[in-house]
């Protein structure tokens, strides 16, 4: 029974690292972390065993739940958290899941009905200045008056790659309407990875390459994608961090094409 539960265990941790999917060059450390869980459980009985192991199974799914999203790492020291989580003794793992629960329950409760904060909770996006593709200058600045759907997305990303396609569609379908679709990669090899990969979709709006600055100023960036829409005053209106559905971006891009 004992050897059943350590390969459920070995089973599910493996799973979650798979799911990960961080950069190849990055690999994450499956033997320590293994070994620390099988320490936990030498040094506890069986029911706080279970706990750790369901505690730390229920962190993982109740982000997912509580975010309706797929997100993946930004950074390995990220990735490494996560492996972190699954290992930990249970209060740690209590406390991520109330941390969690609580920040997303603040964002919902200064939304409105079309999912976006009320306008007069709207913070400044801030302003930035990048090269993109073709060697122009990209502000924010410059497109005030305009609602701004900024995705900060990376090549090796899966749910960045579902994403791509629609704000290709958002900005042919909606560019005469005053959106403007702008990308951001976070690629560490830069243009000799992002180049290839938009010239080979075919990507019809501006992708610049972003840096730790940009990173920083909305927020670090914890996970990719992170979509930020922006309304006409400049201001950011909602920001998802994680693959969502395509209906929500469309709700919320009309709702904001709507504002005066």
């Amino acid at each position: 029974m004992e050897r059943n539960h350590e390969s459920k265990v070995d089973s599910w941790v493996e799973q979650r690292l798979t799911a990960l999917a961080p950069p190849d060059h990055w690999e994450p450390d499956v033997p320590a972390g293994l070994a620390r869980l099988r320490r936990g459980q030498q040094t506890a009985g069986v029911r706080r065993r279970k706990g750790i192991v369901y505690a730390a199974a229920g962190a993982a799914t109740l982000t997912t739940m509580l975010g309706g999203v797929m997100a993946f790492p930004v950074t390995r020291a990220l990735a490494q958290r996560c492996v972190d989580a699954c290992v930990a003794e249970t209060s740690p793992v209590k406390a991520f899941v109330q941390m969690s629960l609580s920040n997303r329950l603040m964002n919902l409760s200064r939304r409105g009905a079309d999912g976006l904060t009320a306008v007069d909770e709207r913070r400044m996006a801030p302003d930035f200045k990048l090269i993109d593709a073709a060697g122009r200058s990209v502000s924010l600045a410059d497109l005030k008056g305009s609602v701004v759907l900024l995705n900060f997305w990376a090549t090796w990303c899966a749910p960045c790659n579902v994403e791509i396609p629609w704000f290709e569609e958002f900005q042919r379908k909606s560019a005469p309407s005053g959106l403007v679709v702008l990308g951001v990669s976070m690629d560490e090899d830069g243009w000799k990875a992002v180049r290839p990969y938009i010239d080979r979709l075919g990507v019809n709006y501006p992708v610049m390459i972003g840096n730790d600055d940009v990173a920083r100023e909305y927020g670090g960036l914890q996970a990719l994608p992170t979509t930020v829409l922006i309304d006409k005053a400049g201001r950011i209106a909602v920001t998802h961090t994680g693959l969502v559905a395509k209906r929500i971006y469309e709700d919320e891009l009309s709702s904001l094409a709507a504002e005066r």
